[in-house]
């Protein structure tokens, strides 16, 4: 064998050598490496419900509409409410003059129980000849009559003092009504599938009107479990939307400790992830949720809740260590 053919031989050895090597990273950064194409953006969702019942007289919101946190979205019947105020109002003004009056009475029940039983002290120490016995009798009588009397008041005084407490309840329960039959928003955000408009009836604790807010997006990627073991908290991640050649830089916030089981339900399924297999007649690995925090999202760039992307994360040894 001359030595242009021991070449062509080295050479496509060596290409050979290089191929299997590229071929063997290739598989082991799909298998292995911390990567993965399932990735769903999120953010919270705030079901918004009003605290009182009524009619809805204002929708002030589009659809899709951004709002900040304060603004109006949507108003019950104010006239119910006003309503409302003006008889709490008008109760504990009663409520007042009751008060008033029960603490005067009081007051003169004190006056004349206090009269009484010294008229009869006086009456007790004088001797039978100057006052009789029927006259000193006659006297504590009254003193006692006027210390039932005392007490009647003291009693309807206390009564009045409760009317006047449960009156002012009920004035500050109208009036927080008042202010709660206008829904505003708990924070800035994005106003979605809006379904609500003037006319319908909101109950109490339904949600009639749902909300994105905008300073919550994060990324939930599916790893394999092949691949979990190579994932930490605070490793470095990359996110590229599917949408476009968008890359968002972030980082790992926590790892799920818990999936759904089909093969042995624990009765608490609707409360941890349930991640759905690609191929119910193979075995797969299965996926475990990773929250990814977005450090920056860049300008101009419209986040969805929903959208899919690809999540690579950043290995570092020494977080490991």
């Amino acid at each position: 064998m001359n030595r242009q053919q021991l070449l062509r031989v080295a050479i496509t050895l060596l290409m050979l050598a290089i191929a299997l090597s590229l071929v063997h990273a290739i598989w082991q950064r799909y298998m292995f490496s911390p990567w993965t194409r399932d990735g769903r953006i999120r953010a919270n969702v705030i079901n918004l419900s009003s605290d009182v019942s009524g009619l809805v007289t204002e929708v002030r919101v589009k659809d899709n509409e951004w709002v900040h946190k304060g603004d109006v979205l949507y108003v019950l019947d104010p006239e119910r409410f006003e309503y409302a105020v003006e008889q709490a109002d008008a109760d504990v003004a009663r409520a007042k003059a009751e008060l008033l009056r029960a603490e005067s009475l009081t007051k003169a029940a004190q006056f004349e129980s206090k009269m009484r039983k010294d008229q009869a002290s006086r009456r007790e120490k004088l001797s039978g000849e100057v006052v009789s016995d029927e006259i000193r009798s006659d006297y504590l009588l009254q003193a006692q009559q006027s210390q039932s009397a005392l007490a009647a008041a003291s009693a309807a005084y206390t009564a009045a003092q409760a009317s006047m407490k449960a009156a002012s309840v009920r004035q500050e329960i109208a009036r927080l009504d008042r202010v709660r039959s206008r829904v505003r928003a708990p924070t800035d955000g994005y106003i979605t599938n809006l379904n609500l408009y003037p006319g319908d009836y909101a109950n109490a604790g339904v949600a009639r009107m749902a909300m994105i807010d905008s300073n919550s997006f994060w990324v939930y990627g599916y790893f394999e479990e092949t691949k979990i073991q190579g994932v930490h908290v605070g490793d470095h991640a990359t996110v590229r939307l599917l949408g476009g050649d968008v890359y968002i830089r972030g980082h790992v916030d926590s790892i799920a400790s818990g999936i759904v089981d089909r093969d042995n339900p624990t009765g608490t399924g609707e409360l941890l992830a349930n991640v759905d297999p690609i191929f119910t007649w193979v075995r797969l690995a299965q996926r475990v949720p990773v929250r990814i925090h977005l450090d920056s999202v860049p300008v101009g760039i419209h986040l969805a809740m929903g959208m899919t992307c690809t999540v690579t994360l950043d290995r570092h040894e020494d977080k490991r260590m």
